[in-house]
């Protein structure tokens, strides 16, 4: 149970970021850096990694939302902070 909820947790964590920075105009890179760093370290931790074998092996709910374990998906959220981030410290 503790898993899905941590899923749901971090699903929520990577729409909403993936929202600020679809909107580069009001974005603010020092304002969102606790929730990268969350959702990094869960990235990088064991527990995504039992959250992803969870999914392969069928162990998690169908109608559950699962952006979140895709391969790609975490990593390619990161890259665009540490562009956005680069481009706001230059400007």
């Amino acid at each position: 149970m503790y898993q899905i909820k941590r899923i749901i947790q971090m699903e929520k964590l990577f729409d909403d970021l993936t929202d600020q920075l679809n909107q580069p105009e009001t974005l603010n890179t020092h304002e969102l850096q606790s929730q990268i760093n969350q959702l990094e370290t869960y990235y990088t931790s064991p527990l995504w990694k039992e959250d992803l074998d969870a999914d392969r092996n069928h162990l998690l709910p169908e109608d559950l939302k699962r952006g979140i374990l895709s391969e790609d998906g975490i990593y390619l959220l990161l890259e665009k902070f540490n562009e956005q981030d680069s481009d706001e410290l230059i400007s």
